[in-house]
């Protein structure tokens, strides 16, 4: 239990208008049930959580809350004292630390916050705010309705211009088309595929596999075979091009080789998931405000874990060593240096 301290603390300074702010979503957050600031606040910290605490709360949502931030601002204490006061101001039920994920698939990523009460709470209010932050944020992604998409304006037809009559020596549309066609392996309008791509692309990367047309056409089924077992063109080309001879004498002749000793195996198709399983119910994970090792807020009482806070409940409590045992130390002591005394 917190002893009133009847000193007058420290004012705590000003906050000044450049502080930095923490990225959008980190930072400190109020918790709801806010009173008005009087004079009196923080009276049973001692001194040095009383200016800690009197700085934090004037501080805007969203303010960076790091202890090297705060130290920089606080110039009569150190990051080991700022961190020190920010715990004891976590087991006074002033602030918890927590971390989330936000986000989607690769885009996942870890957001921390500092969420702060000017009225000291016990661990069970925290505990039922902070799984009802968590409903609040569940429900906000999944009720979020998808943006509509509008349709794209309207675009001014060009005028239309008479294409020049065809002479004897330049091919018609048809013919070119089929000139190109030709040359891609493919027929039209259509793109080559990233098969045909990737084996074009090898002479690029090494004049040595420099193939023609009608050779990347020719292969084009057995590059497309590999890209059908889930590699991608990077694999493909890497696995054409590792270990090549100094000289090539063939390369259509090697990349067929290749293609046909190297396919990969088919792996087995994984199970899907369908498309009415409810996302994963992602709860706020507190941080211990020594350690910072993460658990739920019911793992983590007083916002300390299990051996951060063994070490504060004992720290300053030792008892006296019992007279008999520090007699017995004492004589054995005294027996090492009548052994060790030379003869």
């Amino acid at each position: 239990m917190a002893t009133q301290h009847h000193s007058s603390a420290l004012p705590a300074p000003a906050v000044p208008a450049a502080y930095p702010m923490a990225k959008l979503g980190y930072g400190k957050r109020s918790a709801p049930g806010q009173q008005a600031r009087t004079r009196h606040d923080f009276a049973l910290l001692p001194t040095r959580e009383r200016y800690v605490a009197g700085f934090v709360d004037h501080l805007p949502d969203g303010a960076a809350m790091s202890v090297k931030q705060l130290a920089k601002q606080l110039p009569l204490y150190g990051q080991q004292a700022i961190s020190t006061a920010l715990k004891a101001l976590s087991v006074a039920g002033h602030l918890r630390r927590v971390r989330c994920a936000v986000g989607a698939g690769d885009e996942t990523r870890w957001v921390f916050r500092t969420f702060w009460s000017r009225i000291a709470r016990d661990n069970e209010w925290w505990t039922t705010y902070l799984a009802t932050e968590t409903a609040t944020e569940t429900a906000a992604k999944t009720a979020t309705p998808a943006a509509p998409v509008e349709p794209p304006a309207p675009t001014a037809v060009p005028p239309q211009r008479t294409p020049p009559r065809p002479t004897d020596t330049e091919p018609s549309p048809p013919a070119r088309e089929s000139i190109s066609a030709g040359h891609t392996g493919t027929t039209g309008d259509t793109a080559p595929s990233p098969a045909y791509l990737a084996l074009a692309r090898l002479g690029r990367d090494d004049h040595r596999l420099g193939l023609s047309a009608d050779d990347c056409t020719t292969l084009e089924p057995l590059a497309a075979q590999w890209l059908d077992r889930g590699v991608t063109t990077d694999y493909l080309t890497n696995a054409l091009t590792a270990g090549l001879p100094a000289q090539i004498d063939s390369p259509v002749g090697l990349i067929r080789r290749r293609l046909i000793d190297k396919l990969p195996p088919r792996l087995p198709a994984t199970a899907s998931t369908p498309t009415d399983t409810p996302a994963p119910t992602r709860r706020l994970l507190v941080e211990c405000t020594d350690c910072g090792r993460p658990g739920p807020p019911e793992a983590l009482p007083d916002g300390l874990c299990r051996p951060c806070h063994q070490t504060h409940t004992t720290h300053g409590n030792t008892t006296p060593p019992d007279p008999t045992e520090l007699a017995s130390v004492k004589a054995h002591m005294a027996n090492l240096r009548t052994l060790l005394k030379p003869v």
